[in-house]
């Protein structure tokens, strides 16, 4: 169980690569997160998994195949959040158990009511996943597991047993104690004589008496009127507490050590029977929690009329991908929030003929909208979760890394072309031929002339990495005679690819295609009101 969990296989060992924060920010991951999450804990949890990218395909199947469980049987996927509240529960009975500020007895009542919940998660997840057709190997060994405890530890009996413990010291109203005096009448001994279900009666035929006692001075400590052998009495009708009395101090110290050996002595006892010192269910929080949120989401998503697609995972060197009617994710989460949108979806793909993109269109044209699309189909997919496509195979890549335009607050030293000079530079030395790389209207900052100029080398040095790419641009020169660039020595041929306009509306549809400057340039023209037809209309 020590290397059993819900994200790697056994005998896999963890090989990812970390998530920049700023790729974070240009996917809008923390975006996504808020809807899908219900908490910001529970948010970082899930930013914490995601964000490790895993490009093993065989860790990526083994997580595929445990969320399409959770997606196949919401039944399932109901009694395991169910679990998921008690084993949140169970910690927190955890933390008090181990609260040396509290009374002994209740730290019995907190072990026993730990075993219950602990018992009752046992018995809840056992019958979730006894009663489902599990296929994917993490549920099984999961499934394997939970059975071995549930039939190996009594637990029918051990559920009964706790059941009657728990409403025995429940039950439990008042202690009788014998007392030992000195021949000063001073205590000296304290003894447990019965514990009782029932509140302590002080009214008897010795009431008065001791009353009159108390009044003649204490026989106790030699104080007129003041704490007498009537202690208990004496502190219910003044109000004071045990603390202020210097008897009830001593027998509160002594019943706490009697009582500290008597539960020291049955929680070993149940300790032995039914060992969850170490929670061994509760490091599965996380795991439960990250599929049970996303796996909720999609089937929200789902019921919207968009579609969500299991991911096919190919072998990393074949660096493809091949995908029908994606879209961007945010989207998605726009939609269900309740905004109006007319979510479109395209057909796109990765190979070593299309391994490199120049992409191009109007301006809103949707260019930023597909670029975030394609970082978001990598990640949620390599996580092992359905992706917003009709259909989706793809190559898994190691790192997804972003270069999307800057805070004008991170550009004061260096000025903005110096900036998105030196981002570039660092992606190129982070990134493999694995990689996915995303652009952004990189190089907008700079003339038109000297942006181009650094484009284009760009966009060589690309070639030679090796890493698929899209790179989105106003500049439409950038994607005209792509011969000279495939001339060079590389892996991957670059490509243009066009967000067009249709009958001169903008479509948010991409296609392989050279550059359209005209309509592009006709597009920013009536976008600033400088077409002839609009100055005409001005002059008149």
């Amino acid at each position: 169980m020590n290397d059993f969990n819900l994200l790697y296989p056994v005998g896999t060992e963890p090989a990812f690569h970390k998530l920049s924060e700023t790729t974070c920010n240009d996917l809008s991951l923390d975006y996504i997160l808020s809807y899908v999450a219900k908490s910001d804990y529970e948010r970082n949890i899930m930013k914490g998994i995601m964000t490790a990218v895993e490009s093993n395909p065989e860790v990526i199947r083994y997580r595929r195949d445990i969320f399409e469980d959770f997606m196949r049987f919401p039944s399932f996927k109901d009694g395991i959040r169910y679990s998921l509240d008690q084993l949140d529960y169970m910690k927190t009975l955890g933390r008090s158990f181990n609260d040396d500020a509290i009374a002994p007895l209740w730290q019995l009542v907190n072990r026993l009511q730990e075993l219950d919940v602990y018992i009752n998660c046992i018995s809840d997840i056992h019958a979730a996943l006894k009663n489902v057709d599990i296929r994917s190997e993490g549920l099984r060994k999961l499934r394997d597991h939970v059975a071995s405890i549930y039939n190996d530890c009594g637990f029918e009996y051990l559920k009964v047993d706790i059941k009657e413990l728990i409403t025995e010291t429940s039950q439990i109203q008042s202690i009788t104690l014998g007392i030992n005096l000195d021949e000063t009448m001073r205590p000296v001994e304290v003894g447990i004589m019965s514990i009782n279900k029932k509140k302590f009666d002080h009214s008897n035929i010795l009431d008065n008496f001791i009353g009159f006692l108390s009044q003649l001075g204490g026989l106790l400590d030699g104080k007129s009127g003041g704490e007498s052998f009537n202690g208990m009495s004496k502190l219910r009708s003044s109000g004071a507490t045990a603390s202020d009395n210097p008897l009830m101090q001593n027998l509160s110290r002594e019943v706490s050590d009697m009582l500290s050996s008597t539960v020291k002595h049955l929680k070993n006892k149940l300790s032995r029977y039914v060992d969850i010192s170490g929670y061994g269910l509760t490091k599965f929080i996380p795991e439960f929690t990250f599929y049970i949120r996303w796996a909720d989401f999609c089937t929200e998503v789902l019921k919207s009329g968009l579609p969500m697609a299991k991911p096919e995972i190919l072998d990393v060197e074949s660096k493809e991908l091949t995908s029908k009617g994606i879209y961007n994710l945010k989207l998605a989460v726009k939609t269900l929030a309740g905004d109006k949108l007319d979510v479109v979806r395209n057909d796109f793909g990765f190979s070593r003929e299309h391994g490199i993109y120049i992409m191009t269109g109007p301006n809103r044209g949707g260019k930023t909208t597909f670029t975030q699309a394609v970082g978001l189909l990598f990640l949620l997919a390599q996580n092992g979760l359905y992706v917003p496509a009709e259909a989706v195979s793809l190559s898994p890549c190691d790192n997804i890394f972003t270069h999307f335009p800057a805070d004008e607050n991170k550009t004061v030293n260096l000025g903005r072309l110096g900036e998105e000079s030196q981002r570039i530079s660092e992606i190129f030395a982070l990134s493999s031929a694995k990689s996915l790389l995303l652009f952004n209207e990189s190089l907008a900052s700079t003339s038109f002339t000297e942006g181009l100029y650094i484009a284009r080398d760009v966009v060589k040095a690309l070639r030679s990495l090796g890493a698929r790419t899209v790179f989105n641009t106003h500049m439409h020169e950038l994607a005209m005679n792509l011969e000279e660039i495939n001339a060079k020595d590389g892996e991957l041929m670059v490509s243009s690819l066009v967000t067009g306009l249709q009958e001169g509306k903008r479509s948010y549809k991409v296609c392989l295609a050279p550059p359209d400057g005209v309509s592009y340039a006709r597009d920013i023209a009536e976008k600033y009101g400088v077409t002839y037809e609009q100055l005409m209309k001005s002059i008149h």
